[in-house]
C-alpha cells in the first residue's frame, strides 16, 4: 500500500513560483495591469491561490475564465461568489452593484486564470466595473489576465486585443507600458537541481539517504525531450518533474527500498526519451 506522502499536494517554493510571485505583488502593489502567459503544469493555481491566503481577506480575489459560456454573467457572478455574497436576483440588478462590492471589502487586485478562454463580453465586463472603480469609488484595482501555453491568435483573449475598435485601444493602454505581456519561464538544469535538494527533505522521513540530485543531468535531459518539450525551450515544468520524481520514489516505496535504486527507477534514463 502506498504512503499517503505521494498523494499530498505539496506547494513547493520553485524558481518559477518565485517569478510568478514576484510578478503578481508587482501588479497589485502598483494597481497595474499585465497579461501573464506561462506554461501549463508549473503550479499557477496553487501560487494564486498562496497569494490569497497570505493577503487574506478579499484584497486579492482571484476567479477562473469561465469556459462554453461567453455571456458577462458568467464572469460577473464569479466574482460575487469569491466574495461570497449569494447569487439572486437578475443580473441587471446585480451588475451595477458589482463594483460596490469590490469597493466595500477592500479588494485591490483581481485576478482571472485561465485568460486565454475569456471572450468579448467577459472582457468588456472588466472594462466596465474598473471604470467604474475608478470614476465613482477612485478605488483602481489592479489586473492580471493568466494564460496558459502559447499566446497568439489560436486565443479569442487575443483575437478581442487585436480588433481596431477604440475601446480595445483603451484597454490595452492600461496596461503596463513596460510589462505588458509577460513570459514566465520554467526550470533550468540548474534549478531543477535546487527542486530536488528540496524534494531529498520532503521524502526524508521515507528515505533517510536520499540523493535526487545525482541525477540532475538525466532527469532534465529526459525532461527536455521534444515529447515533452516540442518548443526545444529547454525548460522543465514542475508537472512533469514531480510525476517522475514521485513514480520513481513510490516505485521504490512499494518495494520496501529505503534508498532509490537506479536499475529500478525511471531517473538514470539518460537520451532515448520518453516511452511511447
Amino acid at each position: 500500500m502506498t504512503h499517503p506522502l505521494f498523494r499530498k499536494e505539496m506547494l513547493v517554493e520553485t524558481a518559477f513560483a518565485k517569478r510568478l510571485q514576484k510578478m503578481l505583488q508587482h501588479s497589485w502593489n502598483n494597481r497595474s495591469w499585465h497579461l501573464i502567459v506561462a506554461d501549463p503544469g508549473e503550479g499557477l493555481t496553487m501560487s494564486i491561490r498562496d497569494l490569497q491566503k497570505r493577503a487574506g481577506g478579499r484584497s486579492v480575489l482571484a476567479v477562473v475564465a469561465p469556459k462554453n459560456n461567453d455571456d458577462e454573467q458568467a464572469l460577473g457572478d464569479q466574482f460575487l461568489a469569491a466574495l461570497g455574497l449569494p447569487i439572486r436576483g437578475h443580473w441587471s440588478t446585480r451588475k451595477p452593484k458589482l463594483m460596490g462590492h469590490l469597493h466595500q471589502y477592500g479588494t485591490e487586485f483581481l485576478i482571472v486564470d485561465d485568460a486565454h478562454d475569456l471572450s468579448l463580453e467577459h472582457l468588456m465586463l472588466l472594462k466596465e466595473v474598473t471604470d467604474q472603480g475608478r470614476l465613482q469609488y477612485d478605488h483602481p484595482l489592479g489586473l492580471c489576465l493568466v494564460a496558459r501555453g502559447a499566446w497568439g491568435h489560436d486565443s479569442r483573449c487575443q483575437e478581442t486585443f487585436d480588433l481596431p475598435d477604440p475601446t480595445w485601444l483603451q484597454f490595452r493602454r492600461r496596461f503596463d507600458k513596460l510589462q505588458q505581456i509577460s513570459r514566465i519561464a520554467s526550470h533550468t538544469s540548474e534549478e531543477v537541481r535546487a527542486i530536488l535538494a528540496t524534494l531529498e527533505t520532503v521524502y526524508q522521513p521515507l528515505f533517510p539517504q536520499l540523493n535526487l540530485r545525482q541525477w540532475t543531468s538525466s532527469i532534465y535531459g529526459w525532461l527536455t525531450h521534444p515529447v515533452l518539450d516540442p518548443t526545444h525551450s529547454g525548460r522543465v515544468t514542475m508537472d512533469n518533474l514531480m510525476k517522475k520524481v514521485s513514480t520513481a520514489l513510490e516505485w521504490s516505496y512499494l518495494a520496501l527500498d529505503t534508498e532509490v535504486r537506479a536499475e529500478r527507477s525511471v531517473l538514470h534514463r539518460r537520451t532515448a526519451g520518453p516511452a511511447p
